[in-house]
Parts: C-alpha cells; sequence; structure tokens
C-alpha cells in the first residue's frame, strides 16, 4: 500500500498496545497494526487476549509483513517491561508505541459507582503510562528518537453524556503533551489522536441497532462513517518522517462530528 511513499518506517520496529479485535473485526489497533506492517514496520501486537493479537498477526502475515504477538495485562508494571524487552528481545531496537488500550462508561459522577471508577481511570491511563515509561528508554538506547502516538477521544473535548470515560480521555491529552514535552530533546515524539465515531468491534460487538449506526454517520459533517482504518492510517502517518516536526499534537479524526453532533440521548 505504501510502496510508492518514502515514510522512513521501513525497518523500524514498533507496539501496539491493544492491537487485538474480536474475530475478523478492524479496531483501531488492529488497523494500525496491519498498515504499520505493510509500510515496513516489525510490530509487535500485544492484547489481554492473546488469542486476539494473534489473529492480528495472521492478517499481517497474509499481507506479506512482520510481526508477532504476546499477551499482557498492560495495568501491570511487570508486563509491560516484559512487552518492551521481547521486541527489544526479538527486533533490537524500539521505534514505536501506539497506545491503544481503553474502555468505555456511560454514566453521570451520580450514577457511577467508585469500583468502576476506578476501573476505567485504571484500565484508560494506566498502560499509557506503564508503556511509556519503559519505552522511552528503549527508544532512546536505540539511536533515532522514536515515535508515541497516544489513543484518545473526542468525548474528551465534546463530553456530552460518558463522563468517566470523556474524564480519563481528557487526562490522555494532558498526558500526550506533557510527555512531548519531557522527551522532546530526546527525539522522541508524543501525539495524541482524538476519533470520533467509528464503527469497530469495541462499539458493534455489545450490539447496535441499524438506526443507531445511520445516526453516528450522519453526525459526520462528510456523511461517511469512520472506520479503524482511518485510526490507522493517521498512526502510520504521526510515526513518520513526514511527521518529524510534529509533536504535542492533538489529532481529531472524526469527519466534523465534533463540529456538529447533538448532544447523546
Amino acid at each position: 500500500m505504501f510502496d510508492s511513499l518514502d515514510l522512513g518506517l521501513k525497518g523500524k520496529v514498533a507496539i501496539v498496545a491493544g492491537g487485538g479485535a474480536v474475530g475478523n473485526g478492524i479496531g483501531n489497533g488492529r488497523a494500525a497494526s496491519i498498515l504499520l506492517a505493510d509500510a515496513g514496520v516489525n510490530v509487535l501486537v500485544v492484547d489481554k487476549e492473546e488469542v486476539l493479537a494473534n489473529k492480528t498477526v495472521e492478517m499481517i502475515e497474509a499481507r506479506g509483513g512482520t510481526a508477532i504477538s504476546v499477551g499482557a495485562e498492560l495495568t501491570k508494571s511487570s508486563e509491560c517491561e516484559k512487552v518492551v524487552n521481547l521486541a527489544i528481545s526479538k527486533w533490537g531496537r524500539l521505534d514505536i508505541l501506539d497506545n491503544n488500550v481503553g474502555i468505555g462508561s456511560k454514566l453521570s459522577v451520580v450514577d457511577e459507582t467508585e469500583e468502576h471508577w476506578d476501573r476505567v481511570m485504571d484500565i484508560n491511563l494506566k498502560p499509557m503510562f506503564l508503556m511509556s515509561k519503559y519505552a522511552i528508554p528503549a527508544m532512546i538506547d536505540s539511536g533515532d528518537g522514536g515515535s508515541i502516538v497516544n489513543i484518545s477521544s473526542i468525548s474528551a473535548t465534546r463530553p456530552k453524556g460518558l463522563t468517566v470515560y470523556s474524564t480519563s480521555k481528557g487526562a490522555v491529552l494532558s498526558l500526550s503533551q506533557a510527555m512531548a514535552v519531557d522527551h522532546g530533546a530526546d527525539g522522541i515524539r508524543v501525539n495524541c489522536i482524538l476519533p470520533g465515531p467509528v464503527y469497530t468491534p469495541m462499539v458493534y460487538t455489545p450490539g447496535m441497532s441499524d438506526e443507531h449506526r445511520s445516526q453516528r454517520q450522519n453526525a459526520s459533517l462528510v456523511q461517511i462513517e469512520g472506520e479503524g482504518w482511518d485510526i490507522g492510517k493517521a498512526v502510520v502517518y504521526l510515526s513518520s518522517n513526514w511527521a518529524r516536526y510534529v509533536t504535542g499534537h492533538l489529532m481529531v479524526v472524526d469527519g466534523g462530528c465534533s463540529l456538529s453532533a447533538k448532544p447523546r440521548g
């Protein structure tokens, strides 16, 4: 797909945290994994459920790419360190980290439980912190700097009915920009993608009516439905030499939904 473009990615090594998806579905992490491999990147696909990461690797290899998989609980420091060490032991370097791990929540602070608040914050933030903690020194040791892409949501800046989720995703924005400041001198760029209502397995697996799906599509100014591929392509750009002068950026990928969408019912 990228044969005619010099993205400067061939031979690089990436970790995609949350790179699995249910069945043959294309989630944000799976799309990023496949497209990075298409660009010549060696990809370590990580998921809590290793069987989902294995499927992503199968899809990559079917396209001629190179990838391996590992199952890991990325809210644990030792597991994140294990993942980074695996990439280094396999390919000798680390250049890219794509942080996709996250869950949702639909309740207000009045209706939300303390236990679920803790769970959302733990899953939506701690893996980004811990994976970056171990990835950044590895990127520095590799000698060419690196790129970290954190996945947030337009709910971070347009909170309408997903209060705890929006709060966690707002923290991702601050974390990304703070990391960009901290590690720019190390040659490490840190950027953040804010997806809109993208049709991914995480969204449709619990069940979605045709009416709801149509409403999500119609919220886009360009009247098209966002896909995991749209987020994956943004990850490839931000990871490439084409974005060498881009860091601390909050990239909205939502078809204009955040400009027009009505409050959730």
